[in-house]
C-alpha cells in the first residue's frame, strides 16, 4: 500500500523483503492534487470559492511548489479556473451546464448502479450499508454534522459504483463529480432541515435494498431518483449562474 506524506518530500515504498521492485514513487505534487481533488468531489469547496496557493499549501500542510503543481493540473481538468487577476477559484456552473451534467450523471451513474446490483459481493454490501448508516445518523441527528453527511453521501455512492467492478466506469464518474461536487454542497449545506427532508435517506434505503436483492432496475431507479431529487432542489437555490 502506498505511503502518503504531505509534510515531506516524495512518498516512497520500502523495498520488498522478497526483492520485488517497489511501485513508482508518488510525488508530493500528486498527493496534493489527489487531496484537492477529493475536497472537490466531496463537495467541501463551494462554487465561486477563491483559493490562493498559500491557502492550499497551509490547508494541506505542504509547500508552495506542490500546491502550484496541483492547482495547475486541476485547472487543466476544468475543476478550477484562473481569473483575469490570476486568482484561482472553483468554477460557478451555469444552469444549462448543471442540467447537462445531471442528465449525464443519471445515465452513467444509473448504469453503474444497475451493474453493481448484478456484481455486488457480501463485502461490498457491508461497506455500502456502513456508509448508509453513517449518512442516516447525520440525517436523524438534532445537530447533524454536514461535513460528515457529505462525506458519507460521497462514500456511499462510490462504494456502489466500485461494486460494479468496472474501474473505467468509476474513473468516468469521478470526472463528473470533480465538476459537480462543489455544487452538491448547495443541497447538503443549505440547512439541517433540508438534510432531513431532502429525500436522500429514502432513496439510499431503496438503493441498498435493490442491491441486496440483485434488482438492477430498482437500483438504477433509486440512484436516478436520488440524483434528480438533489438536482431539483439545487435549481431552486438561485446559486447557479444564468
Amino acid at each position: 500500500m502506498e505511503r502518503r506524506d504531505l509534510h515531506g518530500g516524495e512518498a516512497r515504498e520500502r523495498p520488498d523483503p522478497d526483492g520485488v521492485a517497489p511501485p513508482a514513487r508518488i510525488t508530493l505534487g500528486t498527493q496534493v492534487y489527489d487531496a484537492l481533488r477529493d475536497l472537490l468531489i466531496a463537495g467541501e469547496l463551494a462554487p465561486g470559492e477563491r483559493l490562493s496557493l498559500r491557502t492550499v499549501a497551509e490547508r494541506l500542510g505542504t509547500s508552495m511548489m506542490p500546491a502550484r503543481e496541483a492547482v495547475s493540473r486541476l485547472v487543466a481538468d476544468e475543476a478550477l479556473e484562473v481569473l483575469p487577476n490570476r486568482a484561482v477559484r472553483v468554477p460557478v456552473i451555469t444552469l444549462q451546464k448543471f442540467r447537462e451534467l445531471t442528465r449525464v450523471r443519471i445515465a452513467v451513474e444509473g448504469f453503474a448502479a444497475a451493474e453493481a446490483a448484478r456484481a455486488v459481493s457480501a463485502r461490498d454490501l457491508a461497506a455500502i450499508a456502513q456508509h448508509d448508516a453513517a449518512f442516516r445518523h447525520e440525517v436523524l441527528s438534532p445537530t447533524p454534522d454536514l461535513e460528515r453527511a457529505m462525506r458519507a453521501n460521497r462514500d456511499l455512492h462510490f462504494a456502489v459504483y466500485e461494486a460494479a467492478g468496472l474501474p473505467s466506469l468509476v474513473a468516468i464518474i469521478e470526472g463528473l463529480w470533480l465538476r459537480i461536487g462543489p455544487v452538491l454542497n448547495l443541497d447538503m449545506r443549505s440547512s439541517p432541515r433540508r438534510l432531513a427532508e431532502g429525500g436522500a435517506q429514502a432513496h439510499h434505503a431503496a438503493l441498498v435494498a435493490a442491491l441486496a436483492a440483485g434488482d438492477a432496475g430498482g437500483a438504477r431507479a433509486a440512484l436516478s431518483a436520488d440524483i434528480a431529487g438533489s438536482a431539483g432542489f439545487i435549481e431552486t437555490t438561485g446559486r447557479l449562474a444564468p
